[in-house]
């Protein structure tokens, strides 16, 4: 093999190595990558089938109620103009209250219902999750 063929494979290789390297990269980005939707694009159809995104608006007023089993939660997110059900396994956060923003984290079931994973709550009076303040006023619109 002469020095001009040696530099060819190695560069060659060097290429396939990073092309691998790249595509890995990027299968792991896809499956990790969680969209935020508003209870308005929800409705619209616009959530991802069998894929974990994040339900951000407000917690309707008069909508959380407990199962029987005292874990699960029930309650309705709204960004004032769809509402969507949401159902949570799990303790909710301190600060988790009706009338304030919440995000949830999930997946869509065939009935409608929002499944979630984990909630989040505001942190404070004057807080509102970025995305869910941005998904309330597009919804007034």
């Amino acid at each position: 093999m002469t020095a001009r063929q040696k530099r060819t494979a190695l560069v060659a290789s060097a290429l396939g190595g990073l092309a691998v390297a790249t595509t890995l990269v990027l299968s792991a980005f896809n499956k990790n990558l969680v969209f935020f939707l508003s209870p308005s694009q929800v409705a619209t159809g616009y959530a991802p089938i069998g894929r974990t995104f994040r339900l951000g608006g407000l917690v309707e007023e008069g909508s959380l109620r407990r199962d029987g089993d005292g874990l699960t939660a029930r309650f309705v997110v709204t960004d004032t103009v769809n509402r969507i059900p949401v159902a949570y396994a799990g303790p909710l956060p301190d600060l988790f209250k009706e009338g304030h923003g919440c995000v949830a984290q999930g997946t869509l079931a065939p009935d409608g219902t929002f499944i979630a994973e984990q909630v989040l709550a505001k942190h404070d009076e004057n807080y509102m999750p970025v995305e869910a303040a941005a998904a309330i006023e597009h919804a007034g619109k």
